[in-house]
């Protein structure tokens, strides 16, 4: 199974190197990327991607805002935060929008692995 994946964060060289990192493996497809919320919830709701990576701190939209925005599509994608911000306040308000994962970004690459065999073990 392949986890179709949307990018969503406003820095654009740590949306390479995230898109670069999932390129290796190989139940991972990356099918967009948006550099602010409104894009995410529009390409969400167009592409029907399986998980969202998302930035929580964003210019116009936040990723909680879009997080809540998304939580009643059909289907409702995996959202996963990627943040500089590792605060208890975000992982709280993460966690009460359903999150599936909060993933601190210097940590990015070792805490992403064992989130996408989650979710591929449970085929969504």
């Amino acid at each position: 199974m392949t986890v179709r994946t949307l990018l969503v964060d406003d820095n654009k060289t740590f949306l390479a190197a995230v898109r670069n990192f999932l390129s290796l493996l190989p139940d991972v497809e990356v099918v967009g990327e948006a550099h602010n919320g409104w894009s995410a919830v529009e390409l969400s709701h167009s592409l029907n991607p399986d998980l969202v990576l998302l930035d929580i701190v964003m210019p116009e939209m936040s990723g909680l805002e879009v997080a809540q925005a998304l939580k009643d599509s059909l289907p409702a994608p995996r959202i996963v935060f990627l943040s500089m911000h590792d605060s208890e306040s975000y992982r709280t308000a993460a966690r009460e929008l359903g999150a599936f994962g909060y993933v601190g970004k210097g940590d990015f690459v070792a805490d992403l692995i064992p989130i996408i065999d989650r979710l591929v073990e449970s085929s969504l």
